[in-house]
This record gives C-alpha cells, sequence and structure tokens, in this order.
C-alpha cells in the first residue's frame, strides 16, 4: 500500500536498505575508518552504544566493504555464544566441509591453522565480528584473550571486532576483565542523532525511495526526534507507521500531529 500510494522505487525505512545507500554522519564514517585501519593492521576494537543507534548497520556496512581478496570475514551473532559454539561457528564458516571437534581445544588448533594458512598462503586476514556481546558470558570474554594471545604477544593474524550494548563498557571496566581490556587498541561508542542528523536521515532514506518532495515537514521531523531521541531505529518505525497511516487515508503530506498521533497509538506500548 505505501509504495503504490506514494510510488516509491524501495521502501525508505526498511532494514534491509543496501549499505551503499544507508545515511552517514561524521562520527559513522570516522567508526568505519577505525575498523578499516583495525581490519588491515589485525587489531582489536571494541564498539558500544544504546539499543537501536546503528552498531549492527555499522558492523554490516564494514563486512561489505572489505575486499575479499585481502579480507575473509566471519560475523558471529548469538546470545548464548560459548567457546565451543564460537569455534564450531568459525570453523564452520572458514570451511563449510569442516567437521569440529567437539573440544574446544581441539577447535582452537583448527582456527590457528586455517588463520596461519590464510596469512602465509594466500596474504589474507581474517576479520571477526561478534555482535551483541554484551550477552557474553565471562568465560566467552575470557576466551578472547586467549584467541588474541596466540601468537605470544607477536603480531597477529587476525582482526577482532566486538560490538555490544552499553552493558559491554560496564563488563569491560570491571577488574577482572583487565586482562582483556589491555589488549583492546581502539574504543568506539556510537550515539544518537541529533535533531539535525535526524532530519538527513529522513531526507537520505526518502531520496532512496525515489522520493524528491518534502513528504515529512519540519513539524513532523521535530516530531519524530522528540519520539526517537535521535535512535535509528526508533526513526524507522515511527516513520514507517506514519508513511503507512498517511497511505490509508490518502494524505501525501506528513506533519507533526500525524507522527504524534502514529507515535501514541501504535508505538506507546
Amino acid at each position: 500500500m505505501i509504495e503504490q500510494f506514494f510510488n516509491f522505487k524501495h521502501m525508505p525505512f526498511d532494514r534491509n536498505i543496501p549499505t551503499e545507500h544507508l545515511y552517514t554522519t561524521p562520527k559513522f564514517d570516522e567508526l568505519l575508518s577505525r575498523l578499516d585501519y583495525a581490519a588491515r593492521n589485525r587489531k582489536f576494537i571494541v564498539i558500544t552504544g544504546g539499543v537501536g543507534v546503528g552498531k549492527t548497520t555499522a558492523a554490516r556496512r564494514f563486512a561489505a566493504s572489505l575486499d575479499k581478496n585481502t579480507f575473509r570475514c566471519i560475523y558471529i551473532a548469538d546470545s548464548a555464544l560459548t567457546p565451543r559454539v564460537f569455534y564450531w561457528e568459525v570453523l564452520t564458516q572458514l570451511s563449510p566441509d569442516e567437521k569440529p571437534s567437539f573440544y574446544r581445544s581441539e577447535g582452537k588448533r583448527k582456527i590457528m591453522a586455517h588463520f596461519l594458512r590464510l596469512a602465509e598462503s594466500y596474504q589474507i586476514i581474517p576479520v571477526i565480528i561478534i555482535d551483541e556481546a554484551h550477552l557474553l558470558s565471562t568465560g566467552m570474554l575470557e576466551e578472547t584473550r586467549f584467541l588474541l594471545n596466540n601468537c605470544m604477544d607477536s603480531t597477529n593474524f587476525m582482526s577482532l571486532v566486538i560490538v555490544g550494548q552499553s552493558e559491554l563498557r560496564t563488563k569491560l571496566s570491571k577488574e577482572t576483565s583487565e586482562p582483556i581490556t589491555q589488549r583492546i587498541d581502539f574504543r568506539f561508542t556510537l550515539t544518537p542523532f541529533d535533531r539535525s542528523q535526524t532530519q538527513d536521515y529522513i531526507h537520505a532514506h526518502m531520496r532512496y525511495a525515489g522520493e524528491i518532495r518534502e513528504v515529512f515537514t519540519p513539524s513532523a521531523v521535530d516530531a519524530v526526534f522528540n519520539f526517537s531521541g535521535g535512535i535509528a531505529r526508533k526513526i524507522n518505525k515511527v516513520c514507517s507507521m506514519s508513511l503507512l497511516y498517511a497511505a490509508q487515508k490518502a494524505m501525501h503530506s506528513i506533519d507533526g500531529g500525524i507522527i504524534e498521533f502514529v507515535a501514541e497509538q501504535e508505538l506507546s506500548w
């Protein structure tokens, strides 16, 4: 209904927008630059931020940007990740025909053999991205230290990217996590958009949809920002629901009243 009424080429606030069309801010671009540096130099980077600010979006864009002739990206998002499951997942992504051992020590040994072969025979750098890392157990976080310690403090074979909500910073700030935090090369915190960036985000995604008119009025943008606090996921939800409401009512413009109505009626529980 939305696409037909507004004559969109694409849905503007869909979660699967191609990475090259995603809106970015200077801070987002800075993060991508650091991720690129970390990958090329086999560094360990931790990315944190509140719910819905775009952490996974950043990881997705970063992964899509990696040259497959230079990097092998391994993405893992598992709320119940254990060391054994972690090694199983890495081995499966590195070599789909591999039958990982039940024992994590054997899995770790096989992974290191894969990494060594990629580095020495193909000059390929493995990049491991662990998402939802705030849910990791202390044991799994500790395993990252052992993973990074495989070369006895010499150059690593791999780059490690850990992405999680703000609670991850609390976990890593504990004294028991000191052996891990000392190995972190970069820390980066993503923050919500300000009002101006919220407006630019909406306009950029509407242009991606093929719409050049100002469907969302300035009062609508104000209301979107007040509701979302600049959090991308909440912007997507309230804008999508407002477009649906407008299409149902045959309204070609969305003002602040519509945003407030939709937020209260559809998104307040």
